[in-house]
């Protein structure tokens, strides 16, 4: 027998058909192979959920769906009943009457009768033996007890956790955010209540692919929170000092140093130097999984790093999440998930894999996008990512993102930096103190989220440099010899006047098309799933 353990390694028991080797065996001489428990289980058995006949031990020939677990065994040992159909799994028969779990703080309790209900937890009808917690009248599947309390999804930055039911008056949309169907408030699902997230219990667990279990013992907590739990001062990786929160806006002109998009609602801030953060890039996680990629490639949050986008590709020193396996590198612009809410519709936009039309942002055709379930709303990738404010040299005010045009004279729908004509129904940057108006493929400037002030190491020369937009006077840059407008690279060192233009010296693995070409109608390949 010794000298077949490399046949047996991947030999099963015919019996409970798990592997041979997790415990003692034997084999008869026909090549049979038995686990020595299942070998010497009793040829019948009295169960209290079926007290008419004994449970006849049978090799099945058929499938039968287990009373208990709810699961076909296709081959093996079954415990049966062939006049009423009752069959048990030998591992079932003895399950234990009483499990405890730990989201939930009674025991279940073995209801000994096959009875039909609605599962608790995944919402699923059963007619089965269920477990049952008497204290808050739940009946569950067996297998959905292991069911994982919190996990981290592919289409969510949170954690989202198992619950049994929802407070259906305290959420508007209760949308499962896979399938795109209504979540049952009775019934269990995974939910983020912070962001009025909804997910059906077998739409989260349906893929491997989608999620990872989170062990909650071992999640650190960054945030320094007082007695309500409100963190008014962190303490973040990606700063030296400690941060304060804050919601009044002192300075239109101060933008975050993780996404690059203006300070616009609650952030935090360094009280020391010019440094913040918009509270929702404060809470992103470490690692995360994107909803159109893979679970298993998880993907990391990188400070202060050079990376041009691999969805919009754009350019930017802030924050990005790299992929840990294929390097696939996103700003956190596109770090979306897969639903969400935007300030220029109303209801949730989803994802559609397959959608033939056109973007009302922009009017661009599409065969991807993120569509409004409710009413005929649909916008591409790139308009998604619009920053909803931004500065321009066309006027000294910042413009605004602005989503239909409310002015009704022809005249008006002109482009201030193109002077072409504008569709009044497609989104556009707008100043209202000094009526400018600009597509927004001619406001989005290149390498518009640098961030100015940051320090780059050019071979070239023997000191740091400085990234510097001029604005009154425009040296010649030192490689082209044409004045330094737009952004350019500085020497800050004394007697030193070195100065080029980024582009002149920057790596062609960095370097920016002009962002008219985002708004060409062309899309990029996504991976996703079909809805």
């Amino acid at each position: 027998m010794e000298n077949k353990n490399e046949e047996l390694e991947s030999a099963k028991c015919y019996g409970c058909w798990t592997p041979l080797l997790d415990s003692i065996y034997f084999s008869v001489d026909c090549g049979f192979n038995l686990h020595k428990k299942c070998a010497e289980l009793p040829l019948e058995v009295d169960c209290l959920c079926h007290r008419k006949h004994p449970l006849i031990l049978q090799f099945t020939g058929k499938w039968f769906t287990c009373k208990i677990c709810h699961e076909t065994q296709l081959e093996g040992f079954v415990y049966c009943c062939s006049l009423c159909n009752f069959a048990l799994h030998i591992q079932c028969v003895s399950s234990p009457p009483i499990v405890e779990v730990k989201c939930h703080q009674h025991p279940f309790t073995l209801f000994w009768k096959e009875v039909s209900f609605i599962c608790n937890i995944c919402g699923i009808e059963g007619n089965c033996i269920p477990y049952i917690c008497s204290t808050c009248g739940l009946m569950v599947h067996k297998k959905c007890l292991s069911l994982p309390q919190a996990i981290k999804l592919a289409f969510h930055y949170h954690t989202i956790f198992r619950t049994y039911f929802l407070r259906q008056n305290e959420f508007k949309d209760c949308v499962c955010i896979i399938c795109h169907q209504e979540v049952n408030t009775e019934h269990g699902s995974y939910c983020c209540s912070g962001c009025d997230f909804f997910v059906h219990v077998n739409c989260a667990t349906g893929s491997y692919d989608w999620y990872y279990v989170v062990d909650l013992e071992n999640e650190k907590d960054y945030f320094l929170r007082n007695e309500a739990r409100e963190a008014t001062m962190i303490k973040h990786f990606s700063h030296v000092h400690d941060l304060m929160l804050s919601d009044k806006i002192v300075d239109d002109d101060k933008c975050c140093d993780g996404c690059m998009l203006f300070i616009s609602s609650s952030f935090f801030y360094c009280s020391r130097c010019d440094f913040f953060l918009h509270k929702s890039c404060a809470e992103l996680p470490r690692k995360k999984v994107m909803w159109f990629h893979p679970a298993t490639h998880a993907f990391i949050l990188k400070l202060d790093c050079f990376f041009k986008c691999s969805w919009c590709f754009r350019v930017s020193n802030r924050f990005a999440y790299e992929c840990s396996q294929c390097k696939m590198t996103l700003c956190l612009r596109c770090a979306i998930p897969s639903a969400f809410k935007c300030e220029g519709h109303e209801h949730t936009l989803f994802f559609y894999r397959k959608y033939d039309g056109q973007c009302n942002g922009c009017g661009c055709d599409m065969n991807y996008g993120f569509q409004c379930k409710t009413c005929n709303f649909t916008l591409d990738d790139n308009c998604v990512g619009l920053p909803p404010k931004i500065r321009h040299n066309c006027d000294k005010h910042i413009l605004i993102l602005t989503y239909h045009d409310d002015n009704h004279y022809p005249q008006s729908h002109y482009c201030d930096i193109c002077e072409e004509k504008r569709d009044p129904n497609h989104w556009f940057y707008h100043c209202k103190i000094c009526d400018t108006s600009a597509h927004a493929k001619c406001v989005l400037d290149k390498y518009g989220f640098i961030k100015l002030g940051s320090t780059y190491e050019e071979g070239n020369h023997p000191h740091p440099l400085t990234f510097v937009k001029k604005k009154y006077y425009y040296p010649d840059c030192l490689v082209c010899c044409k004045p330094c407008q737009g952004l350019a690279l500085q020497c800050l060192e004394s007697e030193c006047n070195y100065i080029v233009h980024w582009e002149c010296v920057c790596p062609d693995t960095l370097k920016e098309f002009s962002y008219e070409n985002h708004f060409s109608g062309s899309q990029r390949d996504i991976i996703g799933h079909d809805t």
